[in-house]
């Protein structure tokens, strides 16, 4: 049997003992909670890199 490290080195068993340790610890009810505010912190972190792209200048000015 293979078996392919998936994250960091990490197998299959591992990633799903850690995610039990993190549900026994944290707790079912504050799983939606916890994901819902990783899902705003990811979305501006989009919005802040969109807004320093867009403040950017698009293109540069020759120098002589």
């Amino acid at each position: 049997m293979m078996v392919y490290p998936l994250l960091f080195g990490l197998g299959l068993w591992e990633i799903l003992l850690i995610a039990l340790v993190i549900l026994l610890l944290i707790g079912g009810r504050r799983i939606p909670e916890l994901m819902h505010g990783i899902g705003k912190g990811i979305n501006n972190y989009k919005k802040g890199l969109n807004e320093v792209d867009d403040q950017s200048p698009s293109h540069p000015s020759e120098k002589k």
